[in-house]
């Protein structure tokens, strides 16, 4: 009898499975090397950095090169989730102050004070110079009623900072001496005095962050030779006290 020929299976070739192990390998990593950088994360960029660099150190594959591929560490976008760097205690300060101060600005032009109280922001703090003849009768200490909307005001702009607040009073050099004050020193006191009492118990100021200053005619900022001058130096000025050293002025400011 004639023998059957035996017919053996032929096995499939399964070479082709390593480079598109290695092809669905890249495309994975890819997809978390895209989704990384979409979220400008160092941290979590640095982690898939070395899982990535892991994976392709112990491969085989055709389109890796020795030693594997390395990936950049993207630089922190401003618009990012990085926290940006704070701002000095000192410019904080002053950007609040030139805030309250442009505040101030509107309400005493709206108010019709604009060639009666003057503000400023210097080396020293913020000062708001309010004449004489807004706050007081001549030759009086008692703060006139019709301004007291105004101090609210002011008292409420300037109790949204945390600084020191000095009241200081001032007079001209006309010499003074009547059965309630004996001289420009006790006037400009007594002017200090209630302006603070009422800026704290009215105004609604802490007490432990005010104090006075009485200069009578002591520092003028005006010639008191003239009425205009001697209307000026009669003043009180609410003075808020820097608590950190003013920032340097640049040539834009």
């Amino acid at each position: 009898m004639r023998k059957k020929k035996v017919h053996h299976e032929e096995h499939m070739d399964e070479t082709w499975l390593i480079p598109y192990a290695d092809m669905l390998t890249l495309l994975l990593a890819l997809f978390i090397v895209m989704f990384a950088m979409s979220k400008v994360d160092n941290e979590k960029f640095k982690s898939v950095q070395e899982n990535f660099n892991a994976i392709f150190s112990g491969g085989s594959g055709v389109l890796i090169e020795k030693g594997g591929p390395t990936l950049p560490v993207p630089e922190a976008s401003s618009s990012g989730d990085t926290e940006e760097t704070p701002l000095p205690n000192n410019v904080v300060e002053d950007n609040k102050m030139k805030e309250v101060m442009e505040n101030l600005e509107q309400q005493i032009k709206s108010e019709g004070y604009s060639d009666k109280v003057k503000v400023d922001l210097n080396e020293g703090g913020l000062e708001i110079s309010i004449q004489d003849v807004v706050l007081f009768n001549s030759g009086d200490a008692q703060v006139l009623k019709e301004v007291e909307p105004f101090l609210i005001k002011i008292s409420n702009m300037v109790k949204g900072l945390d600084n020191d607040i000095k009241i200081v009073g001032h007079t001209d050099n006309v010499p003074i001496s009547n059965n309630r004050f004996r001289s420009n020193w006790d006037l400009s006191a007594m002017r200090a005095i209630n302006v603070m009492n009422y800026i704290t118990n009215m105004g609604g100021v802490q007490e432990g962050r005010m104090s006075i200053q009485a200069f009578g005619e002591q520092k003028p900022k005006y010639e008191n030779s003239t009425a205009d001058g001697r209307a000026k130096n009669r003043r009180v000025e609410i003075f808020v006290v820097r608590k950190y050293t003013a920032p340097e002025k640049t040539n834009g400011n």
